[in-house]
């Protein structure tokens, strides 16, 4: 049975004595055909009540289910021979961060993505999808071998954020994401990211800069997680479900916002009630995008995805003349 969230449990409570009432029939011999179908016209109305008018919080619950499929999941069952390509050339392999060359419909890609773990072992082994800095540099070298060999870029987005222990500041964490961002920004291929659960802060950015940014129906993208949110503006970590309503970081806000520039939907309740509609719909719109990427040319492409950047965000130009008490203060 699949893991169930909290705001779920009026319908899984439900779903139970249904169950209940198959098994009394089995056993005793009772029709009881009736009661079970009202019941379950009941939980048909309830399970769409709930996820007809997800809140954010509940979207990144969804968005951190344990068994949604992983960046390596999403890969294999998209491309044909696929082959994981490993390490930085400078320091190690980072499992956090998983990449490497497959077909997608029959045309050579590189594929990279953070991959959380299955199950705790795994998820200590991948550090739970937070990549160092050699994973990012790994990021890097797949990149440049794609431009080199002129492949399109897929990126996959599934982290809470880039690892902030001490060695991997050490060894340049907050380097490696901003060389990401440099690099990505001139890459001369094609580059499609999607967010598949957690986009959190720099460690989704490091992999972000795209031409096209894909984000699924109950994913979230923030710079910072909810729970950090609240624990800087609240002094309260388990404020996060406040935090969570009032930062806008669902993939519906950002399609709002122009960051996001296709929503991909999910089956009913996630994509971990039905991998292979996922697997799908994801495959559709990569496709597509990459269909609309290559109608254009290089130099168009870049100047594209430069104009897409500078249009995030607002901004205000300051022409106007500093009082002199300011140009004092900034002369000194």
């Amino acid at each position: 049975m699949a893991t169930e969230l909290p705001f779920e449990k009026p319908l899984v409570e439900l779903r139970v004595k249904i169950d209940e009432l198959k098994r009394f029939t089995e056993e005793k011999g009772i029709d009881m055909s009736e009661e079970v179908a009202t019941l379950e016209a009941k939980a048909k109305t309830l399970a769409e009540s709930i996820y007809r008018d997800l809140k954010p919080w509940q979207k990144v619950q969804i968005a951190r289910h344990p068994e949604r499929p992983t960046a390596l999941d999403y890969i294999r069952a998209m491309c044909g021979d696929f082959i994981e390509l490993h390490g930085d050339r400078n320091f190690r392999d980072d499992p956090a961060m998983v990449g490497g060359v497959g077909l997608f419909r029959g045309r050579p890609v590189t594929l990279i993505g953070t991959q959380k773990g299955k199950d705790t072992k795994d998820n200590i082994h991948r550090n739970f999808g937070m990549a160092h800095p050699e994973g990012y540099r790994k990021a890097l070298r797949l990149m440049k071998q794609a431009e080199k060999f002129q492949r399109p870029v897929f990126t996959f987005i599934d982290t809470a954020g880039a690892y902030p222990g001490a060695g991997a500041e050490e060894r340049g964490q907050g380097e490696a994401i901003a060389r990401n961002l440099i690099e990505m920004a001139g890459l001369r291929v094609p580059v499609v990211c999607v967010v598949t659960g957690e986009g959190g802060s720099g460690g989704a950015l490091g992999l972000g800069v795209a031409d096209e940014i894909l984000m699924f129906e109950h994913a979230y993208y923030s710079v910072i997680s909810p729970e950090s949110a609240a624990a800087l503006l609240w002094k309260d970590a388990t404020q996060g479900q406040r935090a969570a309503d009032t930062m806008c970081i669902t993939a519906q806000d950002l399609k709002a916002f122009g960051i996001v520039d296709q929503i991909v939907p999910e089956p009913f309740g996630g994509v971990q009630r039905d991998r292979a509609e996922a697997v799908s719909a994801l495959s559709d719109a990569f496709a597509q995008a990459l269909d609309r990427l290559d109608a254009l040319g290089m130099d168009a492409l870049l100047e594209r995805r430069y104009d897409k950047y500078r249009k995030i965000g607002n901004y205000r130009e300051m022409t106007e003349e500093l009082p002199k008490h300011s140009v004092a203060m900034q002369e000194s």
